[in-house]
């Protein structure tokens, strides 16, 4: 059996005040202060995402209907 680590190991090179700025926000160490940021950028992609479809997506939906459906 091949047990496939799901993380990766990388070496990077940065701004020494920035570093302290984001290790300091998150009250965190390096390593989950890091995991967040990325985690930031890939949520900001995917909201930019859906903002390119806002007002281009028709739900057809009825609101007389919804509102009928609504338990008491």
């Amino acid at each position: 059996m091949i047990i496939v680590k799901a993380e990766r190991k990388i070496t990077v090179m940065l701004p020494k005040d920035l570093l302290a700025r984001a290790l300091e926000a998150s009250g965190e160490g390096i390593t989950p202060t890091l995991r967040k940021g990325l985690e930031l950028v890939a949520a900001k992609g995917a909201y930019l995402s859906l903002l390119k479809l806002k007002g281009r997506f028709d739900l057809k939906m009825d609101l007389a209907e919804l509102r009928r459906d609504r338990p008491l």
